[in-house]
C-alpha cells in the first residue's frame, strides 16, 4: 500500500481490480483543509483515462509491472504474437485488446510489452516513428494552398494526412501518439 502524498508520476496502481499507470499528479495544499492530489490514471487494459483525487493520507495499493523488449512476429486472426526478447518464449495477446497499437506494429521490430501478473496489458510504442508511404496520390499541379494535405496510406495500413509533396515510396516520421506527420525522412 502507498499513500497518495506520495505517489509519483509513472506509478501503477490498483483500482476497482483494474491496473492504472500515473500519467499526471498534482500535488494541491489548500489555505483552509488537508492537502490533496489530483491524480489523472490511464487504465492499462482499456486505455481509458480516469481522474481522481485523493486526500494525501488515504492508501491504494501499488502494483508491480515489469517492461518486456519483445520482438512482434506477426498477426493472425484475432491474435498478435511476440516472442521474449531475453527468452525467445512466444506469447499472444487478443487483437482486439490493442486495436490502436496494431496500426503502428512493423513485423520484426521490437517493442516494449508492459506485464502485470505475468500477462501481457500494454504495448508500449517510441514516441515517433519511420514509415514507408505505400499509396499516395499525386499533387495536382497548381495546388498550393499554404497547408494543403492529402492522406496517404502506410505500410501498416495506418492512415496519415501529409502535405502534398509525398509521394509513394517516401519514408516519413509519424507521431504515436497523435497519429500526426512530423517530416520527411531522407534515406
Amino acid at each position: 500500500m502507498i499513500k497518495a502524498g506520495a505517489i509519483d508520476k509513472g506509478t501503477c496502481l490498483l483500482i476497482k481490480n483494474d491496473p492504472y499507470l500515473v500519467a499526471e499528479r498534482e500535488f494541491v495544499n489548500p489555505g483552509k483543509g488537508s492537502a490533496f492530489v489530483r491524480l489523472k490514471l490511464k487504465n492499462l487494459k482499456t486505455g481509458l483515462v480516469l481522474k481522481q483525487t485523493m486526500k494525501t493520507q488515504d492508501t491504494v495499493e501499488e502494483i508491480l509491472v515489469e517492461d518486456k523488449d519483445c520482438q512482434y512476429l506477426y498477426a493472425d486472426g484475432d491474435l498478435i504474437h511476440f516472442m521474449d526478447a531475453e527468452t525467445y518464449e512466444q506469447f499472444s495477446i487478443s487483437r482486439e485488446d490493442f486495436t490502436d497499437t496494431m496500426n503502428f506494429l512493423k513485423e520484426g521490430d521490437t517493442y516494449t510489452v508492459v506485464m502485470w501478473e505475468r500477462e501481457p496489458i500494454d504495448i508500449k510504442l517510441p514516441y515517433k516513428m519511420v514509415f514507408t508511404v505505400t499509396e499516395a496520390q499525386n499533387a495536382v499541379k497548381g495546388d498550393s494552398v499554404t497547408g494543403a494535405t492529402k492522406p496517404v496510406t502506410l505500410e501498416t495500413g495506418l492512415m496519415v494526412r501529409v502535405p502534398l509533396f509525398i509521394k509513394e515510396g517516401e519514408k516519413i516520421l509519424v507521431n504515436t501518439e497523435t497519429r500526426e506527420y512530423v517530416e520527411r525522412v531522407n534515406t
